[in-house]
């Protein structure tokens, strides 16, 4: 399986939330590649560049990691192509002047991870989405980028991998 990574509007693809968890991916075996979206602010442009980066990979089974403006960007890129996983943090959803404000993903195995006390993404976006598709979320103690939460991230990100290979 192989991960693509995709980071927030003020983040870039070498961000600590993306690696660790890449590092998480290797110890499992998975390989992983991070988008570099700098200097593109419009989130529907990123999308563009997410799928054709899909188009031109060899791999058969892919999984989405995206936070925040990369949220939102998976999960667009997820209504084109057949997906083994997607893992989001702190997605933008349902957020004004995003082009999609519905989305119907190809997949399944979908976690959201989401901080209570987010001051530029509503938790509740969130909530709102997991219930409607039916996929795990975890909200926990802490604001949009995260950080407080890294490790607690990385351990919900590892046991999604598991879930992925059973």
């Amino acid at each position: 399986m192989h991960i693509i990574f995709s980071h927030g509007k003020e983040s870039g693809p070498k961000g600590k939330k993306i690696i660790r968890l890449s590092e998480i991916a290797t110890e499992n075996g998975f390989t992983s590649t991070s988008i570099d979206y700098s200097g593109i602010n419009n989130p529907d442009e990123r999308v563009e560049k997410l799928l054709n980066n899909l188009k031109q990979t060899q791999h058969d089974k892919i999984v989405l990691v995206g936070s925040s403006m990369g949220g939102y960007v998976s999960l667009c890129a997820a209504q084109h192509i057949e997906l083994s996983g997607i893992f989001l943090m702190a997605p933008a959803l349902y957020l004004p002047g995003y082009g999609i404000q519905q989305f119907q993903p190809k997949c399944r195995n979908m976690t959201i991870v989401h901080g209570w006390h987010d001051e530029i993404i509503p938790y509740k976006n969130s909530v709102d989405f997991a219930h409607e598709h039916n996929c795990t979320l975890h909200l926990v103690n802490d604001n949009h980028r995260l950080t407080n939460s890294l490790e607690m991230i990385a351990d919900y990100f590892q046991t999604f991998m598991k879930q992925l290979h059973s």
